[in-house]
């Protein structure tokens, strides 16, 4: 969500299930925009809010030009001081999915992870998925990255045509995006996942018919398994379209149909849903 129209969205968050107070947002904006001169970045974005029990998260990022692979995160607890996300470590990557327990809202608590959850059968070498020794502490700075990372491979997504690819491999946001149309919004495949594409380069070239490598260079959510983990909804008389991710309940994607205009927003308790494929 860009913090320039932060205060504007809060309508399209409310068909979401999602309430931000006036005042909040107005103090989130402010603390925002600082954040954006002080990095010298060109757009700041508002990523969303992971509930911890002592304390919530507040996570946002931004970036100078390739809106992919330049982005850099920032948390907050209080919506004033924001610190710099640490990198995800491959620690983090092997325990964050085992955590059961909610986040405390305090980056310097260790968790034992791996020995209160392992993932593999008693009798059944662990060495063999993890090379090295097999880590099980989990210190929640690093925990909440991994979060980040996870809910943005599966739930970051963007309309077709937001971004393009320049010759140079840069990713840039798209001057002339001018919006979906009504008929586009309702297929999934007009939506694309805001991540390294896992797909290789031609897959999805030939899944469509008006192919253009310059925008269709990433995945689409209508392959995402199972079929059904995406909810599409079109509100306020089809001029606004609202996306919801079943696998990270609380991951909420608008976008105003015909204008520039999108965004999303994570709040939740940054647990992943696994009982979808029994839902659908």
């Amino acid at each position: 969500m860009d913090c320039m129209r932060l205060l504007e969205t809060l309508d399209y968050l409310g068909y979401g299930g999602v309430c931000v107070g006036t005042e909040n947002s107005q103090v989130l904006q402010n603390s925002l925009l600082i954040l954006q001169k002080e990095n010298h970045f060109r757009k700041c974005y508002y990523w969303g809010r992971i509930n911890g029990v002592q304390n919530d998260y507040y996570i946002a990022y931004g970036y100078e030009n390739d809106c992919l692979n330049g982005r850099i995160y920032f948390y907050s607890t209080n919506c004033l001081d924001w610190m710099l996300m640490p990198k995800v470590t491959k620690c983090g990557r092997f325990l964050a999915p085992l955590a059961v327990t909610k986040l405390e809202g305090d980056t310097s608590v260790i968790t034992n992870v791996y020995k209160a959850n392992p993932p593999y059968p008693p009798n059944e070498d662990p060495k063999r998925h993890y090379k090295g020794p097999i880590p099980s502490e989990l210190k929640e700075e690093d925990r909440l990255a991994s979060i980040v990372e996870m809910i943005n491979e599966d739930a970051f997504i963007v309309p077709r045509g937001a971004w393009f690819k320049c010759p140079n491999g840069e990713i840039r946001d798209n001057p002339g995006f001018q919006g979906l149309s009504v008929f586009d919004a309702r297929h999934l495949k007009s939506f694309l996942h805001g991540r390294l594409p896992h797909e290789k380069w031609n897959t999805n070239l030939l899944t469509r018919s008006d192919y253009n490598y310059a925008i269709d260079f990433l995945d689409t959510i209508d392959r995402d398994i199972p079929e059904g983990c995406w909810n599409l909804q079109l509100v306020q008389g089809c001029c606004t379209v609202i996306l919801h991710s079943l696998f990270w309940p609380g991951m909420i994607f608008y976008h105003t149909l015909n204008s520039p205009h999108y965004g999303s927003l994570y709040v939740g308790n940054g647990k992943k849903n696994l009982d979808v494929p029994f839902m659908i």
